[in-house]
């Protein structure tokens, strides 16, 4: 708004000044012509002034008085070229049609400033006509008519594109509310999603990778270490005696010592490596990049960073404990699920010597 009432100010500043080429040609160099001149002047002088004051200050809401004050200016100018060239009249009617018919089309949303500006530039020329043009009461009459119908028509006209101009503002605040309710839509779902993602790929005690998940990565991994032919182990961790803690001390402390043992083995591997919980007390870890050699100190440091946890106080008679089974992936391997029942074989050799052990299985060779 600011920068079109900027530019409508300078474009009518400079049309109203253009008009002293033809005050010349009609009454050239004469008193009447250097007054006219010195009042073109000074409206333009004055509007450029303005256009400058509204280009860095002027605000519709705040500001509306600074929208005015050009108008009233053109209005007095116009005005006053009735006294300086009263034979001049009935051009001066046409462009105080035009004028008003412009206060109303491009001055938009200032509907009572400008029917004021209006009004006073009709009246300000019908009274300049009648003093100093001597026109007959019926072309007074005539004129009087004229203005009025010209600001009625222009009062229509603004006050229809003002009820326009609201109800497509309305529209795009509309519209702008259900894309921001869509848009909040969005992000819920996008949030459902994640949670809905967090829900299957992680184990809600753990927070370690569901059995489904990490079977995905396992299996990612281990394609990866065949074609790179690269080592690849896994183990399979069972907690000792977890039956009895439960039925010693509840449910609540096996949790505890689920989640306890869980980061014990994460903080103990490597970001690489995955672990998930494979169910009860189970648990599953697949080592990329790992020889037999390696899973074993790595199988061995998880059972004593067990073996180490300290214990609540009223569990202070446990001795927490796991058993783990190691397999390793051979060049013929093509299934996972075989790697595991392997790794599972070994852990219950484990179990069966005594618990609190690593055992390693190696395909093609006897369970110990």
């Amino acid at each position: 708004m600011r920068f079109e009432s900027l530019l409508s100010l300078v474009l009518a500043a400079l049309i109203f000044g253009m008009f002293a080429i033809s005050d010349f040609y009609l009454l050239g160099l004469t008193r009447e012509y250097y007054l006219l001149i010195t009042m073109r002047i000074v409206v333009v002088s004055l509007c450029l002034l303005l256009a400058f004051i509204i280009a860095r200050w002027g605000g519709y809401s705040h500001k509306a008085w600074l929208h005015a004050m050009p108008l009233w200016i053109f209005a007095t100018g116009i005005i006053l070229i009735v006294p300086l060239r009263p034979e001049s009249l009935s051009t001066q009617v046409t462009a105080v049609v035009v004028a008003i018919m412009a206060f109303y089309l491009l001055i938009p949303n200032l509907l009572t400033v400008v029917t004021f500006a209006s009004f006073y530039l009709s009246t300000g020329f019908l009274v300049s006509a009648v003093l100093f043009a001597e026109i007959a009461p019926v072309e007074t009459l005539r004129l009087a008519l004229l203005l009025v119908m010209t600001n009625v028509v222009g009062f229509c006209t603004l006050l229809r594109l003002e009820g326009l101009q609201r109800k497509q503002f309305s529209l795009l605040h509309e519209e702008r509310d259900r894309n921001h309710q869509l848009l909040k839509e969005i992000a819920h779902r996008k949030s459902l999603e994640e949670q809905l993602r967090m829900v299957a790929e992680r184990d809600a005690l753990t927070g370690l990778n569901s059995r489904s998940h990490f079977m995905k990565r396992a299996e990612a991994l281990l394609q990866s270490s065949r074609l790179e032919k690269a080592p690849f182990c896994l183990l399979m961790i069972d907690v000792d005696h977890f039956k009895s803690i439960n039925d010693t001390w509840g449910h609540s402390h096996g949790d505890w010592v689920l989640t306890e043992i869980s980061e014990v083995c994460t903080l103990s591997l490597r970001p690489k490596d995955v672990i998930g919980r494979f169910g009860g007390e189970e648990f599953v870890v697949a080592l990329p990049d790992t020889g037999l050699g390696d899973a074993l100190i790595v199988a061995e440091r998880l059972r004593t960073k067990v073996s180490e946890l300290p214990i609540k106080e009223e569990m202070s008679e446990l001795c927490l404990s796991v058993t783990i089974g190691i397999a390793i992936a051979h060049s013929e391997d093509v299934d996972l699920k075989a790697l595991i029942m392997r790794a599972d074989q070994a852990l219950y050799v484990g179990k069966r010597d005594g618990r609190n052990r690593v055992v390693m299985c190696r395909k093609g060779m006897d369970d110990g």
